[in-house]
């Protein structure tokens, strides 16, 4: 199919299905309730930038800035840019060691209940089987459907398949190449790897640099081959796509792919960063960072296992698995979700750190996840000290949290309480749970930990629910239980 006739194909969609391309009936998207009640996700970055494996995702576009980090290791390592460009990357990643059995698998061991491969970066080559671009898995590279092999293995896991698109911000991702003698140059003509290369505008500037309507039907030509290839269960968009050029655009993609979810029978979900999407026709983002306090609304934090990058480098600076562990206790407990991502070498292995991760993650997950997987949030969302940094990109220093910091679930008659930090004297009090509280002033009819064959003492005064143990000790979160009447 040519790109006239499934532009076709989409405006015909919209207008036969429910969903239009307007925000006011796009307001009627509700989320999934799969998705409020799966709390956990694996997020992957793997391509052609995982083969440097330095600095970080973005090498593609820093290694073209003279005088950068990225810059100076190209010309030492792969020699002048001229002689050896981004592209010349692709006959190199063959993915011989890719298996994605084996990566299924690992992820049914984390917990994690869907799965989000990047299906085309910033960089503009395809982890996918693609009719409009040359320049993908299929035909190049590795010449395997990437993305239809890790959809097959997901569905035996019962994984839900989601993807992301990063491809908005190819406009201008390339454009440093133009300033030097390298293998960026014009001509540039449509479906070139390096095609368009603009001036790289400033990033927030809703207005600047605006993508002519060539290349906006291209991105959005490519969004809805994803969806109607792979019908995944949520759509995932980075930055950029909030500029002004792109909202036409994103309500036309978001009815087409709220209504063929309709048409498969199963609902579906977009996530957004900033104001991209009206506030309610999609699901919102954070990255690397949450909210300080419980939300009404249904949210999503992204991160990563490391904190200087998103694919795999050489040198990543790796979280602990407490640490992300407490994150998602965290997050959950104020009505969003976890979105961890991981990054795979190039020949398709997961490095041993990643894997020690998700592994620690799932083991606790095994014993603690009826306080996680399924619930919803209380009439607060937790209580200690330890104040979150609010916002986006807040997530680079570990939270100190101490024995005080506890978050709340609920599922059914039952609450659950997390201790953040257990303390080494075995005696919580939850503030939250005393006697009078405006919380909470029902019958606790017992209290287990989850885990645990020892039952705690336990006693509501004016001041607390005092709570004591005698033999628990644990790094990781504790959790009770405490069954209400």
């Amino acid at each position: 199919m040519d790109k006239a006739s499934y532009l076709k194909v989409i405006n015909d969609t919209i207008g036969c299905g429910r969903f239009k391309d307007n925000w006011d009936s796009l307001s009627e998207f509700r989320v999934p309730l799969w998705y409020e009640q799966a709390k956990f996700g694996i997020f992957i970055h793997w391509g052609l930038y995982s083969i440097p494996a330095f600095g970080s995702e973005w090498y593609s576009r820093n290694m073209y800035i003279q005088g950068s980090p990225e810059y100076e290791h190209h010309l030492a390592v792969y020699g002048k840019h001229a002689d050896f460009g981004y592209k010349d990357f692709i006959p190199l990643f063959t993915a011989e060691h890719f298996d994605a059995a084996e990566w299924a698998q690992l992820f049914k061991q984390s917990g994690a209940k869907y799965i989000m491969p990047v299906a085309e970066h910033h960089d503009g080559f395809q982890m996918y089987k693609s009719v409009f671009s040359h320049y993908n898995t299929y035909e190049m590279g590795p010449k395997r459907d990437l993305l239809g092999e890790m959809k097959a293995a997901f569905a035996e896991q019962k994984l839900e398949l989601c993807v992301s698109s990063h491809r908005a911000e190819h406009w201008f991702f390339m454009s440093h190449g133009k300033e030097f003698a390298s293998d960026i140059h014009e001509p540039l003509v449509p479906g070139d790897f390096y095609w368009p290369a603009m001036l790289e505008p400033e990033h927030q500037d809703l207005y600047g640099s605006p993508p002519t309507d060539e290349y906006l039907e291209d991105w959005l030509i490519r969004c809805c081959e994803l969806v109607d290839q792979y019908q995944p269960k949520v759509f995932y968009f980075d930055w950029w796509i909030h500029t002004a050029a792109f909202k036409p655009y994103l309500k036309k993609f978001a009815a087409y792919y709220y209504n063929r979810g309709e048409e498969w029978g199963y609902p579906v979900a977009i996530n957004y960063k900033h104001d991209a999407f009206m506030f309610g026709a999609a699901v919102p983002d954070v990255e690397r960072g949450q909210f300080a306090g419980l939300k009404p609304y249904f949210w999503q934090t992204d991160t990563a296992v490391a904190k200087n990058s998103w694919c795999y480098t050489e040198n990543n600076n790796y979280k602990s698995a407490v640490e992300i562990i407490r994150d998602l206790v965290d997050i959950v407990s104020k009505n969003g979700n976890l979105l961890l991502n991981i990054g795979p070498k190039a020949d398709g292995s997961i490095p041993e750190e990643d894997k020690n991760i998700l592994l620690e993650i799932g083991e606790w997950l095994k014993v603690n996840g009826e306080a996680i997987y399924d619930t919803s949030y209380w009439r607060t969302f937790g209580e200690g000290p330890t104040e979150i940094q609010e916002g986006q990109f807040t997530d680079g220093q570990t939270k100190l949290f101490t024995s005080e910091d506890i978050r709340f679930t609920v599922k059914g008659s039952v609450l659950y309480a997390t201790v953040l930090v257990y303390p080494e004297q075995g005696t919580v009090h939850i503030k939250s749970l005393k006697e009078k509280s405006h919380h909470f002033q029902g019958i606790i009819q017992n209290i287990s930990i989850l885990g645990c064959d020892e039952k705690p003492a336990w006693q509501r005064t004016e001041e607390a629910l005092i709570l004591t143990t005698t033999t628990v000790a644990s790094n990781a979160p504790v959790v009770f239980k405490i069954e209400l009447d």
